[in-house]
């Protein structure tokens, strides 16, 4: 039995300025406790988290909603210069409360504090639980990596209290530890949670499993597990009712074919009949009569049973599912074993060197600084003293950044990857885009209507298809953005790879895939570490 709904969606539409159809007409409901939203990459589950957290407002339809809503976008919209105070959503308060220490009298600062004289009391509690203090509100956000910087915004939606919240995509950035600490944070969750993610760790404690499919929300009780096995069960189901179907289908074609070749056959035989003289014309002209009308009511029984037939499969086929993914095909950046790619460099001089199509895991807690040895390794910057650093040999570089921001948000996903590979034909772009699952009006509307998935996929493909090949990929977090079915596909294609990859990961699964040649774990002091595998680190 699934909990009561505290949020429910009446007949919820939304529509795009230019048209395009974001949801149509989804019914559905949340109960309380926690609950797992998942989907394939655009069935519109970020979307859906925005309309029901109030930042959008749907076409048709409308959303019942008991009680105050907490949220977690998927990108946080975040100032290098914020403090960690703004992150968790008590700057004001805080503000107020230091206007009044100070001795104002203003009502505004009372109407900011509220409730929450204790607010800062709280956000001590609360951040020493994940390695911080009340002394660090007034640090910046640059100062913490971007696992830190999540698991400080989510902080505050615990400090907030809100009866409802939303969180998209949370393990994004997390290592193992935090992952652990996470967990632990949904498992004494009050009120209710709904989460989208493709962690099946995270997703497994999940009370009840809801999917956004084809514009219905589905909602089964129990964890990922729960809704995979019913899923995989209702698939089997739905496969063998439509190879039924087809088989009825057959056999009633092949009746409709049977009936009139013997349909034939009588109206020769009655010609024949007749002229040999065999019967008199008046009652061989009543026998034919009576043959075309019982023909007709033949042909139409057995035209309304080839009828119900088609129907019955086309109805069949409509509950199997087309389990479609990305399938890339890379180009062959042509890097011989021999040539020097990159070099990177630790806080003790130590070197290690990336040479030919070799695969390299970056791997390291958060806060170790990865994403910075990255762009210090891409711009070429003056190393700073007790930080890894590195040096390019090659200019052929891709880079692909977590947070997405190497797209032009106002261009189409054609003029994007147009942008990184001039001389390509449209028609060969869009053969690209579309074995990244990017067709139709997706691939020609403004980046920014598309959802988290899809940039990945549009940043994705202006990474791999720029011309020419880049001879070092770098990806920062590539699996964050992709649903559990993607991630596979990404990792077979990166697999076939010929160029170099240094890859910054916390997804073990994934890095193992990648069968990386190389595997570094760099450490808080700014040293890196060779590693056998990935079960000897609490990293990712």
């Amino acid at each position: 039995m699934l909990p009561t709904s505290v949020v429910t969606l009446h007949d919820l539409s939304l529509e795009w300025p230019d048209g395009t159809v974001a949801l149509d007409s989804v019914d559905g409901s949340f109960g309380s406790g926690r609950t797992g939203l998942v989907g394939r990459n655009g069935a519109g589950k970020s979307t859906l988290l925005k309309l029901i957290a109030g930042e959008l407002h749907p076409t048709s339809g409308r959303i019942d909603v008991v009680g105050e809503v907490g949220y977690l976008p998927q990108t946080l919209p975040l100032r290098r210069d914020a403090t960690i105070a703004e992150l968790l959503g008590i700057d004001q308060v805080m503000t107020a409360l230091s206007a009044i220490e100070s001795g104002a009298v203003d009502q505004r600062h009372f109407d900011t504090i509220g409730d929450d004289w204790d607010i800062e009391a709280r956000a001590d509690e609360a951040l020493d639980q994940i390695g911080f203090s009340a002394a660090d509100l007034d640090r910046r956000v640059a100062e913490v990596s971007g696992g830190e910087t999540m698991l400080i915004a989510i902080t505050g939606l615990r400090i907030h209290r809100t009866p409802i919240t939303l969180l998209d995509e949370p393990t994004n950035n997390l290592d193992r530890p935090t992952r652990a600490t996470l967990s632990a944070f949904v498992d004494e969750w009050p009120g209710t949670l709904i989460v989208v993610s493709h962690d099946r760790e995270l997703l497994e404690r999940m009370d009840q499993t809801a999917e956004l499919f084809g514009g219905e929300l589905d909602t089964v009780g129990g964890p990922y597990s729960v809704w995979e096995a019913r899923r995989a069960q209702e698939q089997a189901a739905a496969v063998q009712a439509a190879r039924t179907a087809q088989q009825s289908l057959t056999v009633e074609k092949r009746q409709r074919v049977e009936a009139e070749t013997k349909l034939a056959r009588r109206a020769r035989t009655a010609k024949k009949t007749q002229r040999d003289g065999g019967i008199p014309k008046i009652a061989a002209g009543k026998r034919a009569n009576n043959a075309q009308v019982s023909a007709g009511a033949m042909r139409s029984t057995l035209d309304d049973k080839v009828r119900v037939a088609q129907a019955t499969l086309d109805e069949a086929d409509g509950r199997v599912r087309d389990e479609e993914h990305i399938r890339l095909e890379l180009p062959d950046p042509n890097v011989p074993r021999g040539r020097r790619i990159a070099e990177l460099v630790d806080a003790d001089d130590r070197m290690i060197v990336i040479q030919g199509p070799e695969r390299v895991a970056l791997i390291g807690a958060n806060g170790t600084g990865k994403s910075t040895l990255l762009k210090h390794l891409l711009s070429g910057s003056d190393p700073v003293p007790g930080r890894a650093h590195g040096r390019l040999a090659t200019e052929l570089v891709g880079y692909l950044p977590q947070r997405l921001d190497v797209l032009d948000d106002d261009a189409s996903a054609m003029e994007n990857v147009a942008a990184a590979a001039p001389d390509t034909p449209p028609g060969t772009i869009r053969n690209h885009l579309a074995r990244l699952m990017l067709r139709g009006d997706s691939v020609d509307r403004p980046v920014r209507r598309l959802s988290g998935g899809e940039r990945f996929r549009v940043s994705l493909a202006r990474l791999l298809f720029a011309e020419p090949p880049a001879q070092l990929l770098i990806l920062d977090e590539p699996s964050n953005n992709l649903d559990i079915a993607s991630v596979d596909r990404l990792a077979e294609a990166l697999d076939a790879y010929r160029g170099a990859l240094l890859v910054v990961s916390h997804d073990t699964t994934f890095l193992e895939k990648l069968r990386p040649d190389t595997i570094i774990e760099l450490t808080k002091a700014g040293r890196m570490r060779e590693r056998d595998g990935f079960s000897d680190s609490n990293s990712g």
